[in-house]
């Protein structure tokens, strides 16, 4: 069987839609004969192979509004004979290309978030949206709550199926060599340390997190980048947090583990439905950390169960925040008991192998009948 990952960007880019397309890449291929097609970051085009995976990068012609520009995208979905296409979305630019390509194979569509931001371009593409999700012969929700809360999925629940994202948990492992990387940063950030990891763009709600700060008595870590790290940094010193507020730039895979590891409790505040699901969420937890996350109407309280595995607040409460963080802090039986529980509710549910398991098994069924 021949499958067609496609999506608009792969690694190294790093993201958590192209973290889980190459996590999804790597766990079926040997199973399936998987490509991944994706936009370039520059104009030239090249084919290279990735963890055993052979990749395209089509020529870009820059970005609009987040959208690469890929002018010749349709001619390879043409030229990359499938049996099954599975999209990522969303990707307009892609989506625009296969109905305009219309390539033979069976199309799967993995519902990643709705569009939020956009809301002019959506109101002009949303027939071309709905067309496109009318010629799914499958569609993958990574939650329940994303099924009953998008406008776009309500109206088509006969086609989806709920499979959630997984991780590799042998990345999150407790080596000796991450046992003394966290000496360091425990060294480095004191006994109590909080740990966000992420982009600072508007949806992740850091804000609200560097204000939850003043009332909290930890070293928070904010690991990544992002337009907005100017701004963030600058409210720091202004509020006089800068003893206690520290920005990292994102660590490197073989680091990440240490800097969950090291952590007493991760944060994830964000304040709208583009979070979707929070897949950092997981790697904490396989890390056996709890989580403080918000009650989104997205698959974030669904990877995160308030009072089982971390606790769940409203968003865009510093207050709110705050209370969650320094009850777990100054509870080391809650905490440990909460992230203990995270760490086998990720075991049970959310591997890189169940999640290729239950997608083979999908890839099988629109299949099986031509």
């Amino acid at each position: 069987m021949k499958v067609l990952q496609v999506n608009k960007l792969y690694y190294p880019h790093i993201g958590g839609v192209e973290n889980h397309v190459r996590d999804l890449a790597v766990g079926i291929k040997d199973w399936v004969d998987v490509r991944v097609l994706v936009a370039n970051t520059s104009p030239i085009g090249r084919t290279e192979t990735i963890d055993g995976v052979e990749v395209t990068k089509v020529a870009s012609l820059g970005r609009f509004r987040s959208a690469p520009l890929v002018p010749t995208f349709g001619l390879w979905l043409k030229r990359l004979r499938s049996d099954i296409y599975h999209f990522h979305f969303p990707f307009p630019t892609g989506e625009l290309a296969y109905l305009w390509a219309r390539p033979p194979g069976k199309l799967v569509v993995t519902y990643h978030s709705d569009i939020i931001r956009q809301k002019l371009l959506l109101r002009a593409y949303t027939p071309y949206l709905r067309k496109f999700l009318a010629s799914a012969d499958r569609i993958i929700a990574t939650s329940p709550n994303m099924i009953e809360h998008s406008p776009f999925l309500q109206n088509l629940k006969e086609k989806c199926t709920v499979i959630p994202f997984g991780i590799d948990l042998k990345k999150f492992e407790l080596t000796p060599d991450i046992k003394e990387k966290i000496n360091q940063l425990r060294m480095k950030y004191g006994p109590r340390m909080v740990f966000f990891l992420g982009r600072f763009i508007y949806y992740k709600g850091l804000e609200y997190l560097i204000v939850a700060m003043k009332e909290v008595d930890a070293n928070l870590v904010i690991a990544g980048s992002g337009p907005l790290e100017q701004e963030l940094k600058k409210m720091v010193a202004e509020s006089g947090l800068k003893r206690k507020v520290n920005f990292v730039r994102e660590p490197r895979d073989e680091d990440i583990a240490a800097y969950f590891h090291a952590c007493d409790v991760f944060v994830l505040p964000s304040v709208e439905r583009s979070e979707a699901f929070g897949i950092v969420q997981l790697e904490a937890q396989a890390c056996g950390k709890p989580v403080v996350s918000t009650n989104l109407t997205t698959g974030v309280p669904f990877v995160n169960l308030d009072e089982e595995t971390g606790l769940v607040v409203m968003p865009r409460s510093s207050t709110a925040l705050a209370d969650a963080i320094n009850k777990l802090l100054e509870d080391d039986q809650l905490r440990m008991k909460l992230g203990a529980q995270a760490r086998a509710r990720v075991e049970k549910e959310f591997t890189r192998e169940l999640m290729a398991e239950r997608v083979l098994k999908l890839y099988e069924e629109v299949t099986r009948y031509e």
